[in-house]
């Protein structure tokens, strides 16, 4: 089974030298340099009691975004499948992901080191033996597993080109025959995104829609 460590010695750098300002930065900054709040949430997700740290300068911190929730109910998940968490944030998609799979794995990645760092702390937080964090730019860091699931609520604010580099790395990282989910909504350019989808990956699919959010599904 592939296994990898969370650089935490990376995780400790100063973050003095970062050029984004607090109040402007975004959840996909690489080093946050928003004060650090300490955030508590509670949620049912599956007909499971989950809790999760976050803060600042990660995505929707104060709450479960519904998107994240949505996805995390609808997203299918065998109880061996090896699922990657393509920009995790703290963590939800890829801790239920582990949670369903105990024979499994889930790996989740993010280029934010406050959300690895956060991921790392939930997994431990909510018992799950099978799940790690890994602070990477993108999918192919973990190019030495194949996954059975790739899972995103991308970073729309980062713009199409990043929204299409994840798209191309879930198909790269996917087994014959795995599924890619994506949440969006359709003001925030989701249709663009499935159009991308059908591109890289020959068809797309909806598989879920709710308050605005729309659950897309592609096939390897």
């Amino acid at each position: 089974m592939w296994r990898r460590q969370v650089p935490f010695a990376f995780l400790g750098k100063s973050l003095a030298d970062n050029s984004y300002h607090a109040m402007t930065e975004h959840y996909f900054a690489r080093e946050p340099t928003a004060p650090r709040r300490d955030i508590e949430l509670s949620v049912e997700i599956r007909g499971r009691h989950f809790r999760f740290r976050s803060d600042s300068g990660v995505f929707s911190a104060e709450r479960v975004d519904p998107g994240t929730r949505l996805l995390a109910e609808v997203m299918a998940i065998a109880p061996g499948d090896r699922t990657l968490d393509l920009g995790c944030g703290y963590g939800v998609l890829g801790i239920v992901a582990a949670a369903l799979a105990p024979q499994g794995l889930a790996v989740l990645l993010d280029r934010n080191t406050r959300a690895v760092e956060l991921s790392q702390a939930n997994i431990a937080l909510n018992g799950i033996p099978n799940a790690e964090a890994v602070l990477a730019d993108g999918a192919d860091a973990v190019a030495d597993c194949v996954f059975h699931v790739v899972v995103t609520n991308p970073p729309v604010h980062a713009g199409n080109r990043a929204v299409f580099a994840f798209i191309e790395g879930a198909h790269r990282a996917l087994r014959a025959g795995g599924a890619f989910y994506l949440v969006g909504r359709m003001r925030r350019g989701v249709a663009t995104f499935t159009r991308h989808m059908e591109h890289t990956f020959g068809g797309v699919e909806e598989v879920e829609k709710k308050s605005g959010y729309r659950v897309y599904r592609s096939r390897r």
